[in-house]
């Protein structure tokens, strides 16, 4: 055993056995009780960052341990390889996206590899590739011909410049983020998979994930949006026409003063046409994004269209407005607007001074200070909302007046008859798969002038996506390539094409934890998948909570339903892990712009707790200002590459830094000093291991024979053993388990025993130190497992240390003596010694007996295991 710490010559050594060995790969193996571990796998965008290494040494950690408990354990690793940063990344480097894609998955699974996780790397795959993504194809395919799959007109982002469709986040203040063009919402045909079948379901499901975090589920619940309301026909007054709305507050239906449309809606588009002013506006419509966020951020506004509804109860005409704050695609395109009761429709009705009508009252008022339930149609109160108060009822709408909530409802529904139809509603809609871009998996169907949309057949997948390609960001080349588009129709044999738009990215990452449990499997998994399935444990961020994590459960039913798997859900235990923040430097310029510094570059100054005071550019000397912790990020230029650190200090000691900084549920603030700290404490580990092998072999431990101090070192040894297994398999506290081992350490550093026993205490110790460490820093802990004695094996093959309870039984106890409350000394008593034995001993105890002269002893009180108390008077 070398004398000193060398992590780099450390780490490729074990690496190379690992390798080797084939340590990670993993077969199934009925006999075993199986853990499949999983962190959300990498977008390939070059290289990792701090949250990569965090989350997935979360992983290794418990992937680690449950293999140090017997179980058969899977920690696969892929890449989710298509997207629209390849596209960008294309266009800034001039080169095509795929050969952008491979290089960077080359790069990163060498980061990967050189942090010593424990992958099954035989399982690999990128989603880019056709032996993966023809699968996806197959499923989609059979979906469609269940009935699951449909394609109807949607609204996008266009950019008329560059001739493409923009996500999202590519519209920047309502203009193309390449070209700077104004962006046009444009209807075109796009595919859905109809996850809104499953809506239930889901919602259901959720009461089933007991270890999933209830705030995801939450997010979750509230995005499926499950409401229960009226569909209700108005009239629309000289036509045979009639608009339909969903409401939940149809007790509040005589308070509808107007109604409002989406600019697509027909009544809309019919009043444009003869009615400038609507046309224009509905034009105005057309432009900005159609993200749910934008339309709910931006200045509510609208037109009246001139037109009229009927009310179904009363018969009053309603004016229809149209309105930019309606979807055509939610609900029906419409809603009844109740200005008196909905803060949006108070806000709109007092800008375009229509009538506000109160129809909901809290009556009788609260004894005292009624006041604040006073209606006043100048200022809204958040109470003219509140359907749940229990004071709340229906006023001024005839046969309502004076009914609650429920009651008014029913009413209504009765007085509505075949005009009001109960309907339970989600606000989940269906899933959106088409993306007209080139850097994704091609949607499998063929487009015919005869038959329609026909799936392309299974025999003839997959359809391959062309690789070396041109890519210049203006259009899809697959749209341009005539050669590829153009085909012939599987039903007819006549001419057709295929369709050109390819699948949203998060298609392949809602069932790729399935395909690593089948790997070379000709259909989509195989039998081997109900071996390893439902993951045992998710690892990823809490930003995938809604869309990821429930497109993730829809499809792991469409594989139950299609007979691949036999469970419900595809995850048993989700952690979702906090973010990486840093400490920000910057100038700001005359302009008030900010330039931002790496930590690297700065001179820190610190305060006893570590926190930022004083910086210092190095390159000038001049002062930065601090701009506080926020999470890593290129543009704040505060991101510390992870292969630096581990060049610097080695893998374990960035893996023991990031999980001994915080909870893993909580933001970890980097800070170097941090890891500084770790790299000392591996260096002192070392060091005394190093010293214990040098003394020699070390005889068998016999624990009845070892002496009190002997006893004393054991017992905390085999405590710190009870408390890490529990920090670690339970609480996934793994910081408080590491500071645990750190106290024990500093506990073995002084026990200075050089006799027998006193080192066969000391080898069980650094035993267990070791397995318990090998989960969070394994090249050192396989070092020294083989200068321990252990010769060249795998120290995951051996079982985890188990607490003996002999061990922490104690011979005797030491109580506090209190006299009157006040402590006054402290005694060594048996452990089994009788009440008796106990307030003599304390009462002759030297240190208590001169608090008792000249007093009389009113009473001993003696709490088992703790205190002493002598009442003197």
């Amino acid at each position: 055993m070398q004398e000193t710490y060398q992590p780099q010559a450390i780490e490729a050594a074990a690496q190379a056995f690992w390798s080797s060995q084939h340590a990670f790969e993993v077969k199934e193996d009925p006999s075993r009780e199986k853990f499949y571990c999983l962190s959300m796998l990498p977008y390939p965008s070059g290289a990792l960052h701090m949250g990569h290494v965090r989350n997935y040494t979360i992983g290794d950690v418990i992937s680690r341990f449950q293999r140090m408990q017997g179980k058969n354990v899977l920690q696969p690793m892929g890449w989710d390889a298509f997207g629209l940063p390849a596209e960008n990344a294309a266009i800034k480097h001039k080169t095509a996206p795929a050969k952008w894609t491979y290089a960077n998955i080359e790069h990163m699974r060498e980061q990967l590899q050189s942090l010593g996780y424990a992958i099954d790397w035989s399982r690999e795959f990128a989603t880019c590739r056709p032996d993966y993504y023809q699968h996806e194809q197959r499923m989609f395919v059979r979906l469609f011909n269940k009935g699951l799959v449909y394609r109807k007109h949607s609204q996008v982002n266009w950019d008329p410049i560059d001739q493409t469709v923009l996500a999202n986040e590519q519209v920047i203040e309502g203009r193309g983020w390449r070209s700077g063009a104004l962006v046009e919402k444009r209807e075109i045909p796009q595919w859905f998979l109809k996850i809104t079948d499953y809506a239930q379901e889901l919602l259901d499901g959720l009461d089933q994930l007991d270890d999933w975090p209830e705030s995801v589920k939450t997010m979750q619940r509230n995005w499926i949006g499950r409401s229960e309301g009226l569909e209700i026909a108005f009239a629309v007054e000289d036509s045979g026409e009639t608009v339909r709305v969903f409401t939940t507050r149809p007790d509040t239906l005589m308070g509808v003063s107007y109604m409002a449309v989406a600019a697509e809606h027909p009544l809309a588009q019919r009043a444009a046409a003869g009615n400038s002013e609507v046309a224009a506006f509905v034009a105005e419509c057309q432009r900005g994004g159609v993200s749910a966020l934008e339309l709910e951020t931006q200045d509510k506004k609208g037109v009246a269209t001139g037109l009229y509804a009927l009310h179904p109860i009363s018969g009053e005409r309603v004016p229809i407005w149209v309105a930019n704050f309606v979807l055509m695609g939610y609900g029906t395109g419409a809603v009844m607007a109740v200005p008196g009761h909905d803060q949006r429709d108070f806000e709109f009705a007092h800008a375009y001074g229509l009538p506000i009508k109160q129809v909901i009252a809290i009556s009788p008022l609260p004894e005292g200070d009624g006041s604040q339930f006073a209606y006043n149609p100048s200022v809204w109160h958040d109470w003219y909302a509140d359907k749940a108060h229990p004071q709340m009822q229906v006023v001024n709408s005839g046969a309502l007046d004076g009914l609650d909530y429920h009651a008014a409802f029913d009413k209504t529904a009765e007085l509505l008859g075949d005009n009001g139809e109960r309907r339970v509603n989600f606000r989940l809609r269906d899933w959106g798969v088409s993306r007209q871009r080139y850097w994704g998996c091609p949607i499998p169907m063929i487009l015919c002038p005869v038959c329609g949309d026909v799936p392309v057949p299974e025999s003839q997948l997959p359809v391959v996506l062309p690789e070396d390609v041109a890519f210049m960001g203006t259009g899809s080349p697959i749209k341009a390539d005539p050669q590829w588009r153009k085909t012939t129709c599987p039903k007819c044999g006549g001419a057709a094409e295929r369709e050109t738009d390819t699948f949203d990215t998060f298609m392949e990452s809602s069932w790729y934890y399935a395909r690593y449990t089948s790997p070379g499997a000709a259909d989509i998994i195989d039998e081997r998948a109900n071996y390893w399935l439902p993951v045992d444990q998710y690892i990823g961020g809490i930003e995938h909570a809604i869309l990821h994590l429930l497109y993730f459960r829809f499809f792991h039913k469409l594989l139950r339903d299609t007979g691949f798997v036999h469970s419900d859900e595809p995850v048993k235990r989700l952690l979702c892990q906090g973010m990486v923040v840093a400490d920000t430097f910057y100038r700001q310029g005359d302009d008030g712009s900010r330039e931002w510094f790496n930590p690297a570059d700065i001179d820190i100054s610190r305060d006893e707790r570590g926190r930022a005071i004083g910086a210092m550019l190095r390159a000038d000397g001049q002062p930065v200002a601090i701009g506080g912790s926020e999470k890593m990020a290129k543009s704040k230029n505060n991101g510390v590459d992870p292969q630096s650190m581990v060049g610097k200090y080695g893998a374990d000691t960035v893996r023991l830094f990031s999980m001994f900084a915080a909870p893993p549920e909580q933001s970890l603030e980097w800070n170097e000093a941090g890891v500084e700290g770790m790299s000392r404490f591996l260096r002192r580990l070392w060091a005394l291991v190093h010293r214990h092998v040098a003394a020699g072999a070390v005889p068998a431990l016999d624990p009845a024979t070892l002496s009190a101090e002997q006893k004393d070192m054991r017992r905390q040894v085999h405590q710190t053993i009870a408390k890490v297994s529990d920090d670690v398999s339970r609480r996934y506290t793994f910081n408080t388990a590491i500071a645990a081992i750190m106290e024990l350490m500093n506990a073995l550093a002084r026990f200075e025993d050089a006799s027998a026993q006193g080192r066969a205490v000391l080898q069980e110790a650094w035993e267990a130190v070791i397995r318990m460490l090998n989960p969070i820093t394994p090249h050192i802990a396989h070092a020294l497992h083989q200068a321990l004695g252990h010769g060249e094996t795998l120290i995951d093959d051996l079982p985890w240390p188990i607490h003996d309870p002999a061990a922490l039984q104690r011979d005797s106890l030491t109580l506090a003596v209190q006299v009157n409350g006040k402590l006054r000394g402290q005694i060594a008593v048996s452990v089994d010694a009788a009440r008796e034995q106990i307030e003599q001993q304390a009462m002759t105890e030297e240190s208590v007996v001169r608090f008792l002269e000249g007093f009389t002893v009113r009473k001993v009180i003696v709490v088992p295991g703790k205190i002493v108390n002598i009442v003197v008077g």
